[in-house]
């Protein structure tokens, strides 16, 4: 009740907003019920986060492969992006910089080890392009509202080129054969 409570005053007003005791009247529960499940809305907001994470990320055989085909997506921010429950919390500009943190969070290892492989560039020149595309990601993902219409098709069909030219800088043979 309560997270359901915040997703719906997330999709009212901006998360800068949102009070606890906002949120107890929509869930319509006491303070002290809120703190025994909650001790701040920043705890909300993360478990919330990790829903929305943990949601998307069913099967990570099919984010891998997906990935290997995708470099430039951040598939993570965009299946949860496609979800309607999500999809303000990630629009929000006060919380863009948080969620990016959290995703890039849970992301780096699974794409890290898989630019060195791809690259054979150390670790922290890998951290830094996945970081690179991380942001990139998501900012072009948040510039089409997460919607998967045809100017966000032919951005990632850019943005997939430009990141297979760059595999194909390092010898490598490009991100997807491999």
């Amino acid at each position: 009740m309560i997270k359901e409570a915040f997703l719906t005053l997330v999709n009212q007003d901006p998360f800068v907003k949102i009070t606890i005791s906002e949120i107890c009247r929509t869930a319509d529960i006491t303070r002290s019920t809120f703190y025994l499940h909650f001790s701040s809305i920043t705890d909300l907001l993360n478990e919330v986060i990790d829903d929305a994470l943990h949601l998307s990320c069913s099967s990570k055989v099919i984010e891998r492969e997906y990935l290997k085909k995708n470099e430039s997506l951040l598939p993570v921010c965009q299946r949860v992006g496609d979800s309607p429950k999500y999809r303000h919390l990630l629009m929000d500009p006060d919380l863009s910089e948080y969620i990016v943190g959290r995703i890039k969070a849970h992301e780096h290892q699974y794409v890290v080890p898989e630019i060195i492989r791809k690259t054979n560039l150390p670790k922290d020149v890998a951290e830094s392009l996945f970081t690179y595309m991380i942001y990139g990601s998501f900012a072009v993902n948040r510039l089409h509202h997460f919607s998967k219409d045809a100017d966000w098709q032919r951005d990632m069909e850019i943005l997939n080129q430009f990141t297979d030219a760059g595999y194909n800088s390092f010898g490598i043979g490009g991100g997807a054969s491999n």
